[in-house]
């Protein structure tokens, strides 16, 4: 943030030169004295630790209303830049296994769905130009995200994503299928598909190496994550539709050979991944591999406060007027 009338704050000077003023008694309030009879009526009680306490506030109130309009009269401004691109990124698009075992509490204390969602994010924080999608993939398979640069929308789609709403099962060919319908019309120079399941294709009516085939015909890369560790895993999910809670440990034993097999198909490349640091870094190690360099310009945005301030020290302002006439009775 900056200023762009710095010069203002030289006002803020006027605050403690005015408490200086009223110290050395150059600002006297106006007093008239009154003599009252007695009348036997009742008795006047000064609340003096009341009126105290309400004139402190509202010289508080006051002093800071007028800080608010001078930092309003300084103009700040936010300075946020952001790369525009001129030229086309890669369509990276994420087929995501939402199958219940997906809910398997093997992943540093995560569970798989969460690990995989939150390594996605983070790889995601940065924007560069490429285009991100997302596949939903269980027994059906849905389009959730087209690619886009939108991130903020895919973030909140993703996180929209829940284990088992499409029902149980791994259609990992139909899932692939999906995807590449969804690629092979873009105009993308580089175009690749990351799947990440935990289980072998066991629904769908489209065998999983035709897809893969399908796609190295269609030049689209295809990068396989087995992920999750075998043997006994914690499992803990509620069933969508139900609402019914699933508790228990279920045996994890993916066959990871036909995995590397089925990426074989494609041309591609497989990865075990048992932990989300391992996660992370294989994410990480697709995104160099298929970005490309990108033509660009910095736009700036700017974003101006004074409004803000404006607002609030008339509130402030507005206040301490109020407590002085109706709490502490002042004629202003």
């Amino acid at each position: 943030m900056e200023f762009e009338n710095p010069a203002a704050f030289f006002w803020l000077l006027v605050v403690p030169l005015y408490y200086f003023l009223r110290y050395v008694k150059v600002f006297r309030p106006i007093t008239f004295p009154l003599t009252l009879c007695d009348w036997h009526g009742k008795p006047f009680n000064w609340n003096s630790g009341a009126h105290k306490f309400f004139s402190v506030l509202a010289s508080v109130l006051g002093s800071s209303g007028f800080i608010c309009l001078v930092i309003a009269y300084a103009n700040p401004v936010v300075h946020h830049q952001e790369k525009v691109y001129s030229s086309r990124g890669s369509d990276i698009l994420y087929v995501l296994d939402t199958s219940p075992s997906m809910m398997a509490q093997d992943m540093d204390g995560l569970t798989r769905m969460a690990a995989a969602k939150q390594a996605i994010k983070t790889l995601l924080t940065e924007n560069t130009g490429d285009s991100v999608g997302l596949v939903e993939m269980a027994k059906e398979t849905a389009v959730v995200v087209p690619p886009t640069l939108d991130r903020n929308l895919f973030m909140k789609k993703l996180d929209d994503v829940i284990a088992g709403e499409l029902g149980d099962g791994t259609a990992i060919g139909n899932g692939l299928v999906c995807a590449i319908m969804h690629l092979e019309s873009s105009r993308s120079p580089k175009k690749s598909i990351v799947l990440i399941t935990d289980g072998e294709n066991n629904s769908g009516t489209i065998h999983p190496n035709t897809a893969a085939r399908l796609a190295h015909k269609k030049n689209i890369s295809l990068y396989i994550l087995g992920i999750g560790t075998k043997g006994t895993v914690r499992l803990e999910y509620v069933d969508p539709h139900t609402n019914r809670l699933y508790s228990g440990f279920f045996n994890s034993d993916y066959d990871s050979t036909k995995m590397a097999e089925l990426a074989s198909e494609g041309d591609g490349k497989f990865y075990e991944v048992d932990s989300l640091n391992v996660l992370s870094q294989v994410l990480d190690s697709v995104e160099r591999n298929e970005s490309m360099v990108q033509t660009y310009h910095i736009r700036n945005n700017d974003k101006k406060f004074y409004r803000h301030f404006v607002f609030a020290g008339a509130i402030l302002l507005f206040a301490a007027v109020f407590i002085r006439r109706f709490a502490l009775r002042e004629i202003l």
